[in-house]
């Protein structure tokens, strides 16, 4: 091959031939690499998305964040004139991982009692993370195109830089080393300082004398000597860029295989850090309550937080406790009183926000009011449909004695049942189907379940139900409801605070195909069904939707009255093991930190398993059992830090003794 050792070459100086920035290496490892990847321009290799894209269960941290003045672009590709760009991955950005900040964050700390599967990952979702991705992709191309120019234009690239170290290289280089001093043994760094001189490689830089093919041989045994097997594959993809890429000249490649080697390196940090958490998990949950206390008792000595108002919110509802309540609580019984409404959805636009002492849990609060919606609002569909079958049923039963004079037969056969009356007389009715047949098809269906499909013009109905018998009413309510559950699920709507609205008439159509209706009565049926569902912050609520919430709320409370007798008198990882299933350690779950002030500007979290209510069962049960358990865990675990601190005010110097060990 002619051009094995040719390296990246760059032109002198004046009229000077060019000059070779590599030199041939003997011995290489190419044979080594069973399968070396082709040239690629792609901004993200196979293996590196696939490993930021690890699932929605994945841990978020803020691993790109940049320190660029702000006067820079972030959709440019050259540097700025004041100050060159920092790689994306850093020293800096990746200490949040580090043990000593794990241990003393309380928000992570506090999540860690609620997630059996928490773990790091980088955080690419949303407006910030594609913000993070773009200033990312604004470093590999300044990066590349200053290589370029250092092949093409070298006396222009050192007017511009000169020799220093003030571009993005020897800045990508000083990273890399930084990231891997924190991950190799104190023994192993004298062999770093030789094999990465970054001021040396730099020097040979720019005399166009660069062993990159070397150092990266040097990189990856380093990198395959510390990390797990299963990153090996990605390692040898790393070292086969750069050797390709330095060979041919060709600076995208050379420059996707600097990308791949900073990659790993972000790989092996979060491995570290998800290792740690899975061990240090039981000692972290056991001393869940002393730290928080001492966390929350510094910031009120130190009047960053007030507590007169979470004070005041708690001796409101003592005065308005009753006697059951607190047979069935104890002294928790106004508090726990208090959770249940907190999670109704017409409670909340009622009574005023829970007080800041709920802080780390507004999330799970949020979620669990969400799930109650969700249950609400099926069991209002089923009560519908149910209603709508009783009436028909009535309807066939008067058809059958129709030798009898009967005011049914005054109406016409598709109106037996008296749904197509006057507007004034549904104002009175429990369920009308008061509707005009000219109304535009503007609902369509498909046989997934979506709202995306064609014209109602088009429909055709099925009949299901006709003359069921009692056995099969059961299992045909059970099959509507679960499929009610897919098509909530399968809503692009989902996580819009209209989502019930939005859906309202996919919904309508879902039902009507289990029934034998008339298609005439489906669009009074949608406006019915609009009316009675609710969502998050709805101005009101109808009396349908008020009477199935209060039955979900005595389900509750008498739930929750069970979980919290069985679970009050557990420790720490008990109250943990039981309350999530008993899986003491996961590596697949996302911790969410984003309302960490003090860490806000290093991460930016986002949760995605949180367990919800909203799933196939029994429409009987209706989630309330799972988020019985889940509000009994987070109450329990809420008043061991802020019962004494706060709520009894019995705060003592015990809380404020940082000697309490904690073994590590």
């Amino acid at each position: 091959m002619g051009d094995q050792g040719s390296g990246i070459e760059s032109r002198g100086l004046g009229n000077k031939p060019p000059r070779r920035m590599s030199g041939a290496i003997s011995n290489t490892r190419e044979e080594q690499i069973q399968k070396p990847t082709k040239q690629t321009d792609k901004p993200q290799t196979e293996g590196e998305d696939q490993y930021r894209k690890s699932g929605p269960r994945s841990t978020h941290y803020n691993s790109g964040l940049s320190r660029n003045p702000p006067n820079c672009s972030a959709g440019g590709t050259s540097e700025p004139a004041g100050r060159p760009l920092e790689p994306p991955v850093t020293k800096a950005t990746l200490s949040e991982l580090d043990v000593a900040k794990i241990i003393h964050n309380p928000k992570l700390r506090h999540d860690i009692n609620f997630d059996p599967e928490l773990h790091f990952r980088p955080n690419l979702d949303g407006d910030k993370g594609r913000k993070k991705q773009q200033k990312a992709d604004q470093f590999w191309d300044t990066l590349r195109d200053q290589l370029q120019q250092f092949i093409t234009d070298r006396e222009g690239f050192v007017l511009r830089y000169g020799n220093g170290e003030d571009w993005c290289l020897p800045l990508l280089l000083k990273s890399v080393k930084e990231i891997i001093q924190t991950l190799v043994p104190s023994k192993d760094r004298l062999c770093l300082d030789e094999g990465l001189n970054v001021e040396l490689i730099m020097q040979q830089f720019s005399k166009g004398m660069a062993d990159l093919e070397k150092l990266a041989s040097w990189l990856s045994g380093v990198l395959k000597s510390h990390c797990a097997p299963m990153r090996d594959e990605w390692v040898d993809q790393m070292y086969s860029q750069l050797t390709n890429g330095n060979r041919t000249n060709n600076m995208a490649e050379l420059v996707q295989g600097l990308r791949n080697l900073l990659s790993v390196l972000e790989a092996m940090k979060l491995d570290v850090a998800n290792h740690q958490i899975r061990c240090l998990r039981p000692i972290l949950i056991e001393d869940t309550v002393h730290f928080e206390q001492r966390f929350f008792l510094r910031k009120i000595l130190d009047r960053k937080l007030d507590p007169r108002p979470a004070q005041a919110w708690y001796t409101q509802l003592s005065a308005a406790g009753d006697l059951g309540s607190l047979q069935a609580f104890g002294e928790m019984a106004p508090f726990f009183e208090e959770l249940v409404n907190a999670i109704l959805p017409s409670h909340s636009q009622h009574q005023p926000n829970l007080p800041s002492t709920f802080l780390f849990d507004e999330e799970r609060i949020t979620k669990l009011r969400s799930d109650m919606l969700d249950a609400i609002n099926l069991e209002v569909c089923m009560r519908l449909y149910e209603t709508y079958e009783t009436v028909e049923k009535s309807m066939r039963h008067c058809e059958v004695a129709s030798a009898v004079p009967s005011p049914y037969l005054a109406t016409p056969l598709s109106d037996a049942s008296g749904f197509l009356g006057t507007p004034a007389d549904d104002e009175g009715s429990e369920l009308g189907f008061n509707a005009s047949t000219s109304r535009p098809s503007s609902i369509v269906f498909s046989a997934a379940g979506s709202a995306n499909s064609s014209p109602r013009s088009s429909l055709i109905l099925p009949s299901y139900l006709g003359s069921s018998s009692v056995e099969h009413a059961k299992p045909q309510n059970q099959e509507l409801y679960d499929s009610l559950v897919a098509l909530v699920q399968s809503s692009a709507s989902s996580r819009s605070t209209l989502k019930w609205k939005a859906i309202a008439d996919s919904l309508a159509l879902q039902i009507f195909r289990f029934t034998k209706a008339p298609t005439d009565m489906l669009v009074k049926f949608e406006q019915r069904l609009d009316r009675d569902l609710g969502d998050a912050g709805s101005p009101t609520y109808s009396p349908l939707f008020l009477e199935v919430e209060q039955m979900f709320r005595d389900r509750l409370r008498a739930a929750l009255q069970v979980r919290v007798k069985d679970l009050k008198g557990l420790t720490g990882v008990s109250l943990f093991s039981v309350a999530t299933g008993g899986r003491l350690q996961g590596p697949t779950r996302t911790w969410d930190g984003s309302r960490d002030s003090s860490h806000n500007d290093l991460r930016d979290l986002s949760r995605d398993g949180e367990r919800g209510s909203l799933a196939h069962g029994a429409r009987e049960e209706g989630g309330v059992e799972d988020m019985a358990t889940r509000l009994a865990h987070l109450g329990l675990l809420h008043w061991r830090v802020w019962a004494r601190l706060v709520y009894l005010n019995d705060a003592d110097n015990e809380m404020m003794d940082d000697d309490v060990p904690m073994c590590i």
